[in-house]
């Protein structure tokens, strides 16, 4: 793993370097932890925001709160659920917020009950659901659970 990618990652997330996580793939800007979060094949950027570069559901509010993302993910068969905890038979999604209510990111959870990601326009990593807590993203403050 290349250690400049890793310390600038471990700069921007400090709670990566107390967590166990590693990269999965390369940067890319053709999607983003929205879209990774939900599997969106289509290599689309997803946001709320009026601009016709970004990808937002059909019928979702166009604004930046976690009611409006919650109402994007239901749209795409999720459902809002208690915690982080396995479930056989679904995959889950955290959603982080900043203080100031704003959704910052996504992550899917992965089998093995860690999480997968789409870091901006930077790499994929698996991670624990800690380790991206923090002045960019916020915390998380909402878990969705879709069937497989």
């Amino acid at each position: 793993m290349d250690v400049d990618v890793r310390l600038a990652l471990e700069k921007q997330w400090n709670n990566l370097t107390n967590t166990q996580y590693k990269i999965t793939s390369k940067h890319t800007l053709n999607y983003n932890c929205f879209a990774w979060a939900v599997n969106d094949e289509n290599d689309r950027w997803w946001s709320p925001t009026p601009d016709d570069d970004y990808y937002w559901p059909d019928g979702a509010p166009r604004e930046e709160t976690l009611e409006s993302y919650i109402i994007a993910f239901q749209m795409c068969g999720y459902e809002i659920c208690s915690d982080e905890k396995i479930e056989p038979g679904f995959v889950k999604i955290a959603i982080y917020v900043a203080e100031d209510g704003t959704p910052k990111h996504a992550a899917k959870q992965l089998s093995d009950g860690m999480w997968t990601s789409k870091l901006g326009e930077l790499e994929d990593i698996s991670h624990e659901l800690d380790g991206l807590v923090g002045n960019d993203y916020g915390k998380v403050q909402q878990f969705m659970k879709r069937a497989l």
